[in-house]
């Protein structure tokens, strides 16, 4: 299921019980939030675009603490112009560790 999600206050949440497909178009900083994570042994895995607002403003993200990446270093967002990056992240026990990944930067 697909769910566009936005910021409020400078904090977007995805909920893991209304989707798997999530997208969000920065119209601030932003700090997000992993909720309703399935059980511990219940593999979830979800993809979020995140889409720079139309005036190349450079929005940043801070990713839960929870998220290990790569190299143990999250992506820097492409700055430009309603630009799109896509992300992966899973998790198999309840939301502990997220795997995150960049599956593709520039899109748009």
């Amino acid at each position: 299921t697909y769910q566009a999600v936005s910021s409020s206050g400078g904090s977007t949440t995805i909920n893991c019980e209304a989707g798997n497909v999530f997208s969000n178009t920065l119209s601030e900083n932003t700090t997000f939030t992993f909720s309703s994570t399935p059980p511990s042994g219940i593999a979830y895995g979800f993809s979020l675009k995140i889409v720079q607002d139309a005036s190349a403003s450079g929005y940043t993200i801070t990713w839960p603490t929870s998220v290990d990446w790569p190299d143990a270093t999250a992506p820097t967002l492409t700055s430009t112009a309603s630009a799109a990056d896509q992300f992966v992240f899973y998790t198999h026990d309840g939301g502990t560790t997220w795997y995150g990944f960049l599956a593709g930067q520039d899109l748009g």
